[in-house]
């Protein structure tokens, strides 16, 4: 297979994929890992965004599929809520799109800061199930759009926040909300994945590679956080988010 990047940096993508994919089936922000690494490699934030895409979408299916096999939630029962986040998905990927390229190059960094930031010091979640705070239509059209459009337009970060709209609102536990946020995230990657396919800014060679990358990353992610829970969500998350913080603040001003 051809790759649009020379086979050291193939490598590096690849491998950044693979630790994205298990982080991201275990608690969300594997995109907080791709993104950075595509854009030191040398896509443009267009580039950047699309082919992360290809293989994020691989990565949240084969957990999504993980989970539903290991019998944590039924996917029938949330096709209403998919259809939602893919249709929110290739809204935001529209939006991206309009947006011009100097100011993504600025925009980028410091969304992804934030997010790094926001994930290091939120509070403490369990898997322990809490109030529900609001009724599932109200879920539906407020908080699933909302993050999904996010998604499509940006991306990193979108299993954690659909995973934390689960824990603060719909009141599941971190375990059963971060099993229900994999087929809304699979959703709304697939939809904007259809936006930025017609762009022409995908590279396709390296992205289906890193997306074999992330499916092997995301299996066994999802497996060790359906044997661990939150034990091991919390922290890793944590760990994760500020250190891309610290990369991405030293690539910005270094």
């Amino acid at each position: 297979m051809m790759f649009e990047v020379l086979p050291d940096i193939a490598i590096f993508l690849i491998c950044a994929a693979f630790v994205a994919g298990f982080v991201d089936a275990i608690a969300g922000g594997g995109g907080l890992i791709t993104v950075p690494a595509l854009l030191l490699a040398g896509a443009s934030p267009l580039e950047a965004l699309a082919t992360n895409k290809v293989q994020g979408t691989f990565g949240a299916g084969t957990a999504a599929l993980t989970y539903a096999r290991a019998g944590h939630v039924r996917p029938l029962d949330q096709l209403g809520m998919a259809a939602v986040a893919a249709l929110a998905g290739a809204g935001g990927a529209l939006v991206a799109h309009a947006v011009p390229a100097e100011w993504l190059r600025v925009i980028m960094p410091v969304v992804l800061v934030a997010v790094a930031l926001f994930f290091a010091f939120k509070p403490g979640l369990t898997d322990a199930a809490r109030v529900e705070r609001v009724k599932p239509a109200v879920f539906v059209l407020t908080a699933v759009p909302l993050i999904a459009g996010y998604d499509g337009f940006f991306g990193p970060g979108t299993g954690s926040f659909f995973m934390l709209a689960f824990v603060m609102l719909a009141g599941f536990g971190v375990l059963k909300a971060t099993a229900h946020t994999k087929m809304l995230n699979f959703a709304s990657n697939l939809g904007s994945l259809g936006v930025f396919a017609l762009s022409g800014a995908t590279w396709w060679g390296i992205g289906f590679a890193m997306a074999a990358a992330q499916i092997g990353g995301a299996a066994l992610g999802a497996r060790l956080a359906m044997r661990i829970g939150a034990r091991l969500i919390k922290p890793l998350l944590v760990v994760t988010s500020t250190g891309l913080a610290v990369r991405l603040l030293w690539q910005a001003w270094g």
